[in-house]
């Protein structure tokens, strides 16, 4: 079939309008990060000198606003005084249309892979460009997930700076043209195996991301005046390591399956299941990690540092398996550059 050009340079189009998107949205969370803090310090102090010079009592616009939200009018504490009053400020707006343009990004990353698979013909995941494309959308959709369910706006910004890079590798050092897929690779396995990898190793960039902070924030636990500044705008270790855990629990059937499938295809094509390829011992152990990480959360009851050290270490066999195995060693998987 032959390559529609069109279609295929709108994709590229829409690609680069993506990354551009992103870079603009982690602009945004890096400027409410910034200057965030400094606001609700601000508003707090505020309160305080409020709360001297009226004896203890409430602020009039809280109970207002307390009671035009259905919420008690008691609650005039600091903490739902600066919550309230933040929400009104410059640094919360920047941080709500970074999110605005978060979910553009991923609308507008979703089209190019969409052209990108009518101009070929094919699946849009049959090389390294575009199976990076697939992995970082999957990064920032789960996350955009994560959001609705934990306060935790300021992460965005450390989960988008890998998604920046790896899709600005893609797009120059390992950009593709668009082309029918290798016969190798011309399979209806390559529908489930590649995308459920991709998805995977998309979804595991979340925890990894997770578990690395948390280790900044127990770096700081141990010693107050490392990663100070750093630090203090990030959610506690409770929420990183929650995310870190709930995301895993969820993206590792994914990439068990995965594993499985690719398993299948592999006695399909080179007549055995497993033969210790580069890409598969590294996969495996990538999976190994992850199941002693899970493993060790439900049986030892291993929380904290030791799970989180576990999480990075797997996220860092993922980025080597990604690059490493796919770009530099020779293999039966090296001949399309597909994870």
């Amino acid at each position: 079939m032959p390559v529609n050009e069109t279609l295929s340079t709108f994709s590229d189009y829409s690609f680069r309008a993506a990354l551009l998107i992103y870079v603009l949205a982690l602009a945004f969370y890096a400027a409410e990060q910034a200057f965030g803090r400094s606001r609700r310090q601000a508003v707090q102090r505020q309160r305080e000198r409020e709360l001297v010079g009226t004896g203890g009592r409430g602020d009039s616009s809280v109970e207002s606003t307390a009671a035009a939200t259905g919420r008690d009018t008691s609650d005039t504490d600091e903490e739902s005084w600066s919550t309230i009053s933040y929400a009104r400020s410059l640094p919360d707006r920047v941080g709500r249309m970074a999110v605005a343009l978060t979910v553009l990004g991923i609308l507008v990353h979703l089209a190019s892979l969409v052209l990108r698979g009518f101009a070929a013909g094919r699946v849009p995941w049959g090389n390294m460009y575009e199976f990076i494309s697939v992995t970082c959308v999957s990064a920032v959709i789960a996350w955009v997930v994560v959001l609705r369910k934990v306060v935790a706006r300021y992460v965005t910004a450390y989960v988008l700076l890998p998604v920046v890079i790896l899709m600005f590798i893609a797009g120059t050092a390992l950009y593709t043209t668009a082309a029918p897929v290798q016969p190798a690779l011309d399979s209806y396995w390559i529908v489930i195996h590649v995308s459920t990898v991709a998805a995977s190793s998309g979804l595991l960039l979340v925890p990894g991301v997770a578990s690395v902070l948390y280790l900044f924030r127990r770096a700081n636990a141990a010693n107050p005046q490392r990663f100070a500044g750093f630090v203090s705008r990030l959610p506690s270790e409770a929420v990183l390591d929650r995310i870190a855990y709930r995301t895993t629990v969820f993206a590792f059937p994914i990439y068990t399956f995965a594993i499985i499938v690719g398993a299948v295809w592999a006695e399909a094509a080179w007549g055995r299941f497993w033969g210790w390829d580069p890409k598969e011992t590294v996969s495996f152990i990538a999976w190994v990690i992850y199941a002693a990480y899970l493993h060790s959360r439900a049986t030892a009851g291993w929380r904290g540092i030791r799970a989180a050290v576990i999480n990075t270490v797997g996220f860092a066999a993922m980025i080597f398996n990604l690059f490493f195995v796919n770009l530099v060693t020779a293999g039966l998987h090296s001949y399309a550059g597909v994870g």
